[in-house]
């Protein structure tokens, strides 16, 4: 792809040309199936990518990153099924790696993915006519199977200039300043003051109990014997967890309510038995909700069958359909009264970032999988409006926890993140354990993030 002349005319000595860019595909298989909003997921595809930088001086460095497809979230569609989507999205990741690798010139990956983010989506419509699809390829799904190109050229930027991938988007590297990405109330701000100096030591980790996940061992239909904890009350004293997610499938209030009751139950026990008090929770429906309605019903049911739960409770995460626009009656005002919304699936832009702000979400869920360059703006973009921040996973295993525990690490705000995989998919992180055993063991309820702190994103 050819640059405009007037960007060329204006090089940052910092800039880096794509000299190389591959991606691969690996499989993994749960240890046990994942259940949200309805959907139930025992396999995983990785997208890995290889790519290669180089400056006008001559210097050079590899860069690497690796993101679950996530077709079963990204792209749910029970008429295309799993492994049409999953199929769309490999398709897709091909078009992606040319249209990266035919990039030409020297630029700051915060410009390249701004550049390159049409075209990509322009890649999702010739997969989807190509494929005969019954319905376009969701702008969501364009930006996972694009995150871990994106990803890898921050990683390699990093290390050309001897810096972690959240410093080299500030004044010292890009050329313009963050109006030209978010607008005007930014004008003359740039990336490093929204981005923490140094990452936090320890990240507050989220458990998930997904919605057909066992509580208790009477809750077991069969066993794994796997050396793992298989239930709720065995993971809580093995992790030290302090931090439970519930994941839902909604649209029967009364199973709702009272899965948060038995989760509550199960998890005040064995924490008592750990002597532990402190412990909060998230509510994910994933749009299980059908409106607001449901989400204020829901609310009041909990607050009835357990007492003062909502103290516990960090936030709630995306309770109706993710199509905002298509949905305008669905204003959370009145639900956020009890714990700040939080917008996930409508999260693709700035756009959707203000119009949920507009219908009373008062946070958003940060994603390693929606790109670093997405990530980075949309942080700076909820400082800066005020909105809640929590950083959220893929179940992603291996270099994709890495990259998003640095999410978590160098946000500020961001004080907890969902770390899944180990309980799902171990084999994937196995290679991953011993460099970063603080981030892929945890034993105390947080993720170690005090080896972030080389350059790039820590993923090579």
């Amino acid at each position: 792809m050819a640059l405009p002349a007037a960007w060329m005319a204006v090089p940052a000595a910092t800039d880096a040309q794509i000299d190389e860019l591959r991606i691969e595909f690996e499989d993994f298989l749960y240890r046990a199936p994942y259940m949200f909003g309805g959907r139930k997921v025992d396999r995983v595809t990785m997208l890995n990518v290889h790519c290669r930088l180089s400056t006008k001086a001559g210097k050079s460095a590899s860069g690497f990153a690796s993101m679950p497809m996530g077709n079963a979230w990204a792209f749910p569609d029970r008429e295309i099924g799993y492994d049409g989507t999953l199929e769309a999205m490999k398709r897709l990741a091909r078009k992606i790696e040319t249209t990266t690798l035919d990039y030409s010139g020297y630029a700051h990956p915060l410009d390249v993915n701004h550049e390159l983010e049409p075209e990509y989506l322009k890649a999702a419509e010739t997969v989807a006519k190509e494929m005969g699809l019954p319905r376009p390829i969701p702008k969501l799904c364009t930006l996972v199977t694009a995150s871990p190109v994106d990803a890898s050229l921050y990683d390699a930027f990093g290390k050309l200039h001897g810096r972690s991938a959240f410093h080299v988007a500030g004044k010292d590297f890009v050329r313009r300043d963050l109006s030209h990405y978010l607008g005007e109330e930014f004008r003359g701000e740039y990336m490093d003051r929204y981005v923490r100096p140094k990452p936090a030591a320890r990240i507050r980790m989220y458990h998930s109990v997904g919605a057909s996940d066992a509580l208790t061992a009477g809750d077991l239909e069969t066993r794994l014997d796997d050396g793992l904890p298989e239930t709720l009350e065995d993971w809580i004293p093995y992790s030290g967890v302090t931090a439970v997610k519930i994941k839902f499938n909604g649209g029967d209030l009364e199973t709702d309510v009272e899965r948060v009751a038995a989760i509550h139950r199960v998890t005040e026990q064995a924490q008592s038995k750990r002597g532990y008090d402190d412990w909060i929770y998230c509510l994910d429906f994933n749009e299980g909700c059908p409106d607001v309605e449901y989400v204020l019903d829901f609310e009041r049911g909990v607050e009835e069958k357990v007492p003062g739960l909502f103290r516990r409770v960090q936030y709630i995460e995306q309770p109706t359909a993710r199509d905002l626009k298509a949905h305008p009656n669905n204003t959370m005002f009145e639900a956020a009264k009890l714990a700040p919304i939080v917008a996930d699936e409508s999260l693709t832009d700035l756009e959707m970032l203000l119009l949920a702000r507009d219908m009373g979400y008062t946070g958003i869920a940060l994603k390693a999988c929606k790109g670093q360059s997405q990530t980075l703006l949309m942080a700076a973009a909820a400082q800066k409006y005020g909105m809640f921040r929590c950083v959220q996973d893929l179940t992603c295993p291996g270099a994709a926890l890495v990259h998003s525990a640095g999410v978590a690490a160098y946000t500020p705000g961001a004080k907890t993140l969902e770390a899944n995989a180990r309980q799902y998919v171990p084999s994937a992180s196995e290679a991953w354990v011993e460099r970063y055993p603080g981030l892929f063991d945890v034993r105390d309820g947080y993720l170690d993030t005090r080896g972030l702190t080389g350059p790039g994103l820590g993923t090579s």
